[in-house]
């Protein structure tokens, strides 16, 4: 009895490591697949110039307590504004979560826009981005945007370019710079599952949380205002 026992734990031992590492090559296999497949589309400020996009989409980040961007937020502004700047377009997006009234990304990413001297009325804000998948989903059939240059770190846009293509969105994504952020390592752990996650829910396409009328990112940015 007690050696059946010990030939069913190594069956059952190796039946889990054999999962596991088929697991992890379908991991590994999707990440590759997903960066492979959308390198080509990270360019520079000057490449996003020439594409003429609808609008710079700035996904949302961390907010700390006291209002101020999160530093990797604060990179992802400052970018979208040089982009801006540049003439890459003269529409900015931005998407975040605004899902609670005690945190707020969109009204902070909107209030350093124009401190940094654009227009509020060029500045339109989503408040319903909740994840990379809503906010550009929203970018399409809220705020009609058919191309789009999409500015988040380099990690992240991989993934946010993924999505755009399978929702039919024309996109290029610009990196924004800034170096190494603490907690990186789990940054990029997490990414890793949210690409495997992201393709299924790109293929499927259901609906974001939240949807309304069309609010085209040609008009008035400041309809977008609730303050």
């Amino acid at each position: 009895m007690k050696k059946k026992r010990e030939k069913r734990g190594k069956r059952l031992l190796r039946a889990l490591l054999v999962l596991g590492a088929a697991g992890a090559a379908l991991l590994l296999a999707i990440n590759l697949y997903v960066k492979g497949t959308t390198a080509g589309q990270i360019v520079t400020a000057r490449e996003a110039a020439a594409f003429r996009a609808d609008c710079i989409l700035v996904l949302g980040a961390g907010v700390r307590d006291d209002g101020t961007p999160s530093r990797m937020l604060a990179d992802r502004l400052s970018a979208a504004a040089g982009l801006y700047e540049a003439g890459v377009s003269d529409r900015l997006l931005m998407s975040g979560d605004h899902g609670r009234s005690d945190y707020d990304e969109v009204n902070v990413m909107k209030g350093a826009a124009v401190a940094a001297g654009i227009p509020s009325e060029a500045v339109f804000m989503d408040h319903a981005g909740f994840c990379t998948y809503d906010s550009l989903y929203r970018a399409r059939d809220i705020f009609q945007v058919q191309r789009v240059v999409i500015v988040t770190q380099e990690y992240h846009l991989y993934r946010a370019l993924y999505i755009a293509r399978a929702l039919g969105l024309e996109a290029v994504g610009v990196a924004a710079p800034g170096g190494v952020y603490s907690g990186q390592a789990y940054r990029e752990a997490r990414e890793a599952l949210a690409r495997v996650k992201d393709t299924m829910t790109a293929f499927f396409q259901p609906q974001p949380r939240i949807l309304g009328e069309a609010i085209p990112v040609s008009g008035n940015g400041d309809v977008t205002n609730d303050r």
